[in-house]
C-alpha cells in the first residue's frame, strides 16, 4: 500500500480574503539529505516509491480542489516515462520571498517543508504531513519544469537532480490559471523508472470519488501503433458511487446506500455503507483522502457508533429476545462495505507507517454524526433495518459455531502433541527467520518437492485439489475445511480474541516464508487465487509483515545436444530458440518440453529451478491498494464465473521477477 505521507503544498489561500503570496510560503528546513535517503522521504525506491512520485504531485492540486480553487486534474505518461501534472487552480506564488530573496515557485520546488499549508490560512485541511512533496520529486528526478499561470501571465523554471537552470522567468500571457509539473524519475536512484497505468488509474478513480465535481483524467502516450490509452474519472455522489464501485460483483441485501454527510465540532464527516451477503467486513478510512490502512481514533467512533445504534434497534424491536449467546462488534460488521472520509485541519498520525489517525476529538465527533443519523436511517427504513440485524444474527450464530470449530482445532493440537498435519514434512530447524514452507498442489507434486527440497529448513504442505472459496463460505464451513486446518496447523497460528474473533495470533508463527507452489498454468493461477484469497481474508497479516511468496516453475525446459536451458515464459523460449538456430541448431534438434505440471519434473529439476535459494525467483505479495485488492477478490471469487476466468488468463505472469 502507498502510504500518502509526505506532501508540500503547492497552492493555497491567505485568510478569508484568498489571497496568495509569497508571504504564506514558509520555510522550515533544506532539502541535503533527499538524493542520499530518498526511502525516508517516499518509502522505498522500487515500483511504490517511484509511483509515490506522482501521487505527491497529484495531492497538490487535490488540496487545491479542496479548497474549491480547482476542479480539473489532468495526468499523462509520456513515451519516455516521464509524467506530467496539470490543474486549474491558482497557480503557484512565483513572487519574492522575502527570507530566502527568491521566487516563492523556486523555494517550494527546492526547500523541504516550504509550502502554503504551514501557514493555517492557506488551507482550511490539505492531504498534505510534513510538507515535503515536489521538494522531493524535484530532487529524485533527472529534470522536472514546472510552468505557471496567474495574474494573467505564464511563468517557467527548470531543474536537474533538483537544482534550478535559471531564475523563474515570465514566458507569455494567459487567460487561464492554473499549475503543470513534469517530471523524468531519476534512472540512478530508482531500481525502476516504468510507470504502472493500473496503479495509477486506480489511485485516481479512488481520488474522483473522495472529491465529487472534480475531472481527473489519466492518459498513457506510450501505447504502440499510435495509440494513447485514456481514462477519466468523475463523480457526482462521491462516496455513494465509490460503495457501488468496490460492491459490484457482491450481492446486496439492501437496496440503498446509507449515506452521512455533515459536520460535528468543527469536523466534516462523511460515511457510506451497505450490507452485502458476503462474510467479510470492507471498511476504508480516509483522512484529507490519505487512506488510513491503520485505522484511528474516526474508525473507532465509526464502529462505536454502529454497534450501539443497531443493538438498541434490534432490543427495541425485540428480534434478540430468543438468542442464547451475546453479540459483539464483529457480528455488525460482517457483510458491510463503508468508507469514512474526514476532514481534519491538524491530524495527528500515528502508527508503524503513520497512517493511523491519533487526534482524540476525532472519534466522538464520528460517533455522534453516525449514532444520530444511522438512528433516524432505520426508524424511517424499517424493513431494511430488519434485513440488517437478522444478518447481523446469522453472523452471531456463524461466529459462535466458528469458535467452537477453532477450538475443536486447538484442542486437537494440544491432545496430539505437536498436533502437526500428517502430510505435513517439516524441516530440522525450529528457528522461524531460517525456516520455510511450500504450499504444494496436489499430492504428485508435493512428492516430488520432498525429494528436492532441502530438509534442514524447507517444509511441504501438499493441498489436495483447490482448497475452499472463503469468499462465499461462512465461518465455522472455514475451519470445518481440511485443508484450511491443515495450513492453520502447520504454520502453528491461531485466529481469534476476546476483542476481536478474527484477529490474526503469529506469536508461534512457525515459517517466516510461506511460498504457494502451484502449477505453471490457468489452473494453477486459480488455486494460487483461492490460497491468496484465503490469506487476504484470514491471514493478512501474514502478508502485511512480508512472509507469503509465489514459487515461479519454469514453462520450458529447451534442449538442442549439450545445450539446454530453462524458460519461464514465451519470449524466453523464443529467445533462446533463435540463439540455437543462428548457432546452427536445425529445427528437429531443438526439443521443446512443455511442463504442463509441477510434477512432470524430477526432484533435481524442481529443485535446481523453484526451490533452490541461488537460482530461484520468488514473487513476494504485498498489498499496494488493499481498496483494489479487496474488490478484485471479490470479483475472483464471486458467482460469477467469465471475468474471474479472464482476469486469470489475462494476469497470470511467468516471468523472471526477483522477490
Amino acid at each position: 500500500m502507498n502510504e500518502l505521507e509526505n506532501k508540500e503544498n503547492l497552492n493555497g489561500t491567505n485568510g478569508s480574503n484568498g489571497t496568495y503570496t509569497a508571504d504564506n510560503i514558509q520555510v522550515l528546513e533544506g532539502l541535503e539529505a533527499v538524493r542520499k535517503r530518498p526511502a525516508m522521504y517516499i518509502g522505498d525506491i522500487g515500483v511504490r516509491g517511484l509511483h509515490h512520485l506522482v501521487y505527491e504531485v497529484v495531492d497538490n492540486s487535490i488540496d487545491e480542489a479542496m479548497g474549491g480553487y480547482c476542479d480539473r486534474i489532468d495526468v499523462f505518461i509520456h513515451k519516455n516515462n516521464s509524467v506530467t501534472v496539470r490543474d486549474n487552480g491558482r497557480g503557484i506564488p512565483i513572487d519574492m520571498h522575502e527570507k530566502e530573496k527568491r521566487s516563492a515557485l523556486e523555494v517550494v520546488l527546492t526547500v523541504l517543508h516550504a509550502g502554503g499549508k504551514f501557514d493555517k490560512g492557506s488551507y482550511k485541511v490539505s492531504g498534505g504531513l510534513h510538507g515535503v512533496g515536489v521538494s522531493c520529486v524535484n530532487a529524485l528526478s533527472e529534470e522536472l519544469c514546472v510552468k505557471v499561470c496567474r495574474d494573467g501571465k505564464t511563468y517557467q523554471q527548470e531543474y536537474v537532480c533538483g537544482n534550478p537552470l535559471y531564475s523563474v522567468k515570465e514566458t507569455g500571457t494567459s487567460e487561464v490559471t492554473g499549475t503543470e509539473i513534469t517530471f523524468l524519475p531519476d534512472k540512478s536512484i530508482f531500481i525502476t523508472t516504468v510507470f504502472n497505468y493500473d496503479i495509477l488509474s486506480s489511485r485516481l478513480r479512488e481520488l474522483s470519488f473522495l472529491n465529487k465535481n472534480v475531472l481527473i483524467t489519466l492518459t498513457d502516450e506510450r501505447e504502440t501503433e499510435g495509440d494513447v490509452k485514456r481514462e477519466e474519472f468523475y463523480s457526482e455522489k462521491g462516496l455513494i458511487e465509490f460503495i457501488s464501485y468496490l460492491d459490484a460483483t457482491r450481492e446486496k441485501i439492501i437496496d440503498d446506500v446509507i449515506y452521512i454527510e455533515g459536520e460535528k465540532n468543527g469536523i466534516p464527516v462523511e460515511v457510506a455503507m451497505q450490507y452485502n451477503s458476503s462474510f467479510s467486513e470492507n471498511l476504508h478510512s480516509f483522512v484529507n483522502n490519505i487512506n488510513t490502512i491503520e485505522g484511528g481514533t474516526h474508525v473507532s467512533g465509526f464502529r462505536r457508533a454502529l454497534t450501539r445504534t443497531l443493538k438498541t434497534y434490534a432490543e427495541k424491536s425485540g428480534m434478540l429476545s430468543k438468542l442464547k449467546f451475546e453479540i459483539n462488534g464483529d457480528d455488525f460488521r460482517e457483510g458491510l462495505t463503508a468508507v469514512i472520509s474526514i476532514k481534519v485541519q491538524e491530524p495527528q498520525f500515528e502508527g508503524q507507517t503513520k497512517t493511523k489517525l491519533g487526534n482524540s476529538d476525532v472519534m466522538g465527533a464520528v460517533d455522534q454524526m453516525v449514532s444520530e443519523m444511522l438512528a433516524y436511517y432505520l426508524e424511517e427504513h424499517p424493513k431494511d433495518a430488519r434485513t440488517i440485524v437478522n444478518k447481523v444474527i446469522l453472523a452471531a450464530t456463524a461466529r459462535h459455531a466458528a469458535r467452537k470449530a477453532r477450538e475443536l482445532v486447538q484442542r486437537k493440537n494440544v491432545l496430539t502433541g505437536s498436533g502437526l498435519p500428517g502430510k505435513l514434512s517439516d524441516c530440522s530447524d525450529s528457528d522461524p527467520e531460517k525456516c520455510e514452507i511450500y504450499l504444494v498442489e496436489g499430492d504428485s507434486a508435493g512428492g516430488t518437492a520432498k525429494q528436492g527440497r532441502d530438509r534442514a529448513f524447507q517444509a511441504i504442505l501438499p493441498l489436495r485439489g483447490k482448497i475452499l472459496n472463503v469468499e462465499k463460505a461462512m465461518q465455522h464451513k472455514i475451519f470445518d475445511n481440511e485443508e484450511i486446518k491443515n495450513i492453520f496447523t502447520a504454520l502453528g497460528v491461531s485466529i481469534g480474541t476476546e476483542d476481536d474473533s478474527k484477529a490474526l495470533n503469529l506469536t508461534k508463527l512457525r515459517y517466516h516464508k510461506v511460498i504457494i507452489m502451484t502449477d505453471a498454468d490457468v489452473d494453477g493461477s486459480h488455486i494460487a487465487t483461492l490460497i491468496l484469497t484465503f490469506f487476504f481474508r484470514y491471514m493478512r497479516e501474514l502478508i502485511e509483515n512480508g512472509y507469503v511468496y509465489i514459487a515461479t516453475p519454469p514453462l520450458y525446459l529447451i534442449k538442442s545436444g549439450k545445450e539446454e536451458q530453462y524458460c519461464w515464459n514465451e519470449e524466453q523460449r523464443e529467445a533462446f530458440v533463435k540463439k540455437l538456430s543462428l548457432a546452427g541448431a536445425k529445427e528437429n534438434n531443438i526439443h521443446i518440453q512443455r511442463y504442463k505440471g509441477l510434477g512432470e519434473m524430477n526432484a533435481e529439476q524442481l529443485w535446481f529451478t523453484t526451490m533452490n535459494p541461488e537460482f530461484r525467483t520468488l514473487r513476494q505479495v504485498t498489498v499496494d491498494n488493499a481498496i483494489e485488492a479487496d474488490r478484485i477478490f471479490s470479483m475472483l471469487m464471486g458467482d460469477d464465473v467469465p471475468p474471474r476466468r479472464e482476469f486469470i488468463e489475462k494476469n497470470a505472469r511467468y516471468a523472471n521477477i526477483d522477490a
